[in-house]
C-alpha cells in the first residue's frame, strides 16, 4: 500500500497565519501539519509516499521534508498546477500508485488513532472468511456536532448508502473525515467524473460512483479527529493533540474504532 498526502489550496481561510507560511507546515504544537501526516504513514510501515501540492508550496514543503530518509520512508512530489479539487489532485498520483492500493490524506486532518487498524480492516482481514486483497473503496467516518461542514454518509445495516457534501439538512452525524482507501481503479473513476458547478472534481463524486459500484466499506474512526483548516479547528487540533501528549482526557466523545463486517 502507497501513502498520499494531498496538500494542495492557499489556506485562505488561515490568513494571516498563511501569508508567509504555507498552510502544510503551520505547528501543530512541536511538528507542521504535514509532518503529523508522514508519521502517520511510517507509523503504519506505508514508507512509500507522495505528496501533492501546488508550485508555489512545493519548495519550503521540499525543503523540510526531503527525500525522506530524515522520517525513514521514500517521499515523491507531485505539482497541481491548477485548483482543480480534491479528486484531480489525487489522480496526479497515477503513475506513482501502479497497481498498488492507496491511502489518501488530506493534509490539513489531524487524529488520534493510528492507521494500522483502519489499513486492516480495508484488507479485509476483520472479514469473515478474510478477503485475499483488498478491493474498493473505503472512508473512515466520525460522528461530529457540525456535519453540516463536511461531507455526511448514510449509513444503513453496514452499508453507505449515499454521501452528500456539506448538506444544510443532514441525515446523520457521521463525517466523512480525510482519511480514504482505494483501489487503483479509483482514477478510472476520477475520469469518468464532471468537474462540479465550482468547476472541480469532487471526490464525495468519486465515493458516491463507489457506492453505485456497492464497492464502498467504512470504519468508524476512535479518538479525537478534526481538520486544521480554519482558526477555530488548527486551535482545537493544537489542544487536541497536547491533550493526548500529556496523557488527559479530552471532551472529543472518542469511541471504538468500529468495522461493520
Amino acid at each position: 500500500m502507497k501513502g498520499i498526502i494531498l496538500a494542495g489550496g492557499n489556506g485562505t481561510r488561515l490568513l494571516p497565519l498563511t501569508k508567509v507560511v504555507n498552510k502544510s507546515l503551520l505547528p501543530i504544537l512541536d511538528k507542521p501539519m504535514i509532518q503529523h501526516c508522514v508519521e502517520k504513514f511510517t507509523a503504519a510501515n506505508i514508507r512509500e509516499i507522495m505528496i501533492v501540492t501546488g508550485g508555489e508550496h512545493l519548495g519550503v514543503i521540499a525543503e523540510f521534508l526531503g527525500s525522506g530518509k530524515d522520517f525513514n520512508c521514500s517521499i515523491t512530489y507531485k505539482i497541481q498546477d491548477t485548483a482543480g479539487g480534491i479528486a484531480q489532485a489525487l489522480s496526479l498520483a497515477e503513475h506513482f500508485v501502479g497497481n498498488d492500493n492507496i491511502c489518501v490524506l488530506l493534509g490539513d486532518n489531524i487524529f488520534e488513532s493510528p492507521l494500522n487498524p483502519l489499513s486492516t480492516i480495508y484488507k479485509g482481514e476483520y472479514a469473515f472468511p478474510p478477503y485475499a486483497f483488498a478491493t474498493g473503496a473505503m472512508v473512515i467516518l466520525k460522528q461530529v456536532e457540525d456535519p453540516q461542514r463536511f461531507g455526511v454518509a448514510t449509513i444503513d445495516a453496514g452499508r453507505v448508502i449515499k454521501i452528500v457534501e456539506k448538506p444544510k439538512i443532514p441525515e446523520s452525524n457521521y463525517a466523512v473525515t480525510g482519511i480514504y482507501f482505494y483501489d487503483n481503479e479509483v482514477f478510472d473513476i476520477i475520469r469518468d467524473c464532471r468537474p462540479s458547478g465550482r468547476g472541480e472534481l469532487e471526490i464525495t463524486d468519486v465515493n458516491n460512483k463507489y457506492i453505485r459500484r456497492d464497492a464502498m466499506r467504512y470504519a468508524i474512526l476512535d479518538g479525537w479527529w478534526t481538520d486544521a483548516g480554519t482558526h477555530e479547528s488548527y486551535q482545537k487540533a493544537n489542544q487536541l493533540y497536547k491533550e493526548s501528549k500529556d496523557g488527559n482526557k479530552s471532551n472529543s466523545n472518542g469511541q471504538d474504532l468500529d468495522c461493520p463486517f
